[in-house]
C-alpha cells in the first residue's frame, strides 16, 4: 500500500490482485449457476439462475478487460486462497434435484453478500481521481449483485414456504468456512451488507410456479394411486412393475418399507418428465421422496427416485 494522499488506499499491484480475485469468483459463480440450471426442478429458481449467469459473465469480462490497464495479464483470475476454492467446490457439489434451497442459500445468502461487501469496501477506498474505470465497474457490479441477492431472497422465501426443503445450519457453516478461508481479502474480512435491497421484480420470472398436485394428468394420477396402494400393501412386485429398468427406486423403497400411508404432496412438469413428491409415513419415520416419472409407449414409468427428507415421528 502507498501512503501518498492522492493515490488511494491500494497500490496498482494490490488493486490488480483484488480484481483477479473478483474475476475468478464471478466466473466461478457463473459456471456453478449454469451447471445447476438443468438440475433444478423449481421453475422460479431455474430461471433465476439463468438470468444471473449472464450478469456474472459480464462482470467477469469487465474485470478481465480492466486487468491489462493495471499491468496484469488480461482475463486471468485467481482464487484468494485454497480454502476459498475448496469452499466453492463444496457449494458446486450440491447438484441433487432436492438441493435447490441449499444452492440458493450458498450463492444468494453467503457468496454474493460477501462479494457485495468486498465491492463496497473497494469502492469506498478507490481514488476518485486516479481510478474512475475501477469505480465505474464496481458501481455496475454492485447494483446488479444487490439486485441478485434481493431476487434470491424472494425465491428462497417462496421455496421455504412450500416445505420439503430446509436450510438447517448450512448458511452458518458456510459463513464460518468463508471467514476461516480469509474471504476475498483478509483485510476486508467477511462483512454482510446491510440496508434495504433494490427492487428485484425484473429478475423474477414464473414466481407463482410451484410444485402443485393439480398439474398431474388423469392417467398419471391413476398410476400414482396404484403406486400408493402398492406401497401401503407392501407389494414390491407391483411397485417394481412401475419402475424403469435403469432406476434405483426399488432399492430406495426396500429401505423405506413398511409404509402405513402414502400421499402425493406436490407435482411439477419439467419437459417430458413429471416430478412428484410423496409423503410416506411408516411406523416410526416420515419420509419425503421425489419421483421422476416419464410416459413410455403406453404407461408412465419411474425413471428416478430419491429421498428428500426423512425424520423420526414424534
Amino acid at each position: 500500500m502507498t501512503a501518498h494522499p492522492l493515490a488511494g488506499r491500494f497500490s496498482v499491484d494490490a488493486s490488480a490482485r483484488r480484481i483477479r480475485r473478483y474475476r475468478w469468483l464471478e466466473e466461478r459463480v457463473m459456471r456453478i449457476l449454469g451447471g445447476w440450471i438443468a438440475l433444478t426442478p423449481e421453475l422460479p429458481a431455474k430461471l433465476l439462475f439463468g438470468r444471473h449467469v449472464w450478469d456474472c459473465a459480464q462482470h467477469a469480462d469487465l474485470w478481465g478487460r480492466r486487468l491489462p490497464e493495471l499491468r496484469s495479464p488480461a482475463h486471468r483470475g485467481e482464487p484468494p486462497s485454497e480454502g476459498f476454492a475448496r469452499l466453492m467446490d463444496r457449494i458446486d457439489a450440491h447438484d441433487a434435484r432436492h438441493e435447490t434451497v441449499a444452492r440458493i442459500v450458498a450463492i444468494y445468502r453467503v457468496v454474493k453478500p460477501h462479494l457485495i461487501a468486498a465491492y463496497e469496501v473497494h469502492l469506498a477506498e478507490a481514488n476518485a481521481i486516479y481510478e474512475p474505470p475501477t469505480r465505474r465497474i464496481l458501481q455496475r457490479c454492485l447494483e446488479e449483485e444487490r439486485r441478485h441477492t434481493a431476487a434470491g431472497a424472494v425465491v428462497l422465501t417462496r421455496l421455504l414456504a412450500q416445505g420439503g426443503q430446509r436450510a438447517d445450519d448450512w448458511e452458518g457453516r458456510l459463513r464460518e468456512e468463508l471467514i476461516a478461508a480469509g474471504g476475498l481479502d483478509p483485510e476486508v474480512g467477511a462483512p454482510v451488507p446491510t440496508g434495504p435491497g433494490p427492487d428485484p421484480s425484473g429478475d423474477l420470472v414464473a414466481l407463482d410456479s410451484a410444485f402443485d398436485p393439480a398439474v398431474i394428468e388423469d392417467d398419471l394420477a391413476a398410476a400414482l394411486e396404484a403406486h400408493r396402494r402398492a406401497l401401503i400393501a407392501g407389494d414390491l412386485g407391483a411397485v417394481a412393475g412401475q419402475i424403469g429398468e435403469s432406476s434405483g427406486a426399488l432399492e430406495m423403497y426396500q429401505a423405506l418399507l413398511p409404509v402405513e400411508d402414502a400421499a402425493v404432496v406436490a407435482g411439477a412438469r419439467i419437459g417430458a418428465y413429471r416430478i412428484v413428491k410423496l409423503a410416506l409415513r411408516g411406523p416410526s419415520r416420515l419420509s419425503i421422496i421425489q419421483l421422476e416419472w416419464r410416459r413410455g409407449e403406453s404407461v408412465w414409468r419411474i425413471v428416478e427416485g430419491e429421498v428428500v427428507r426423512s425424520e423420526p415421528l414424534r
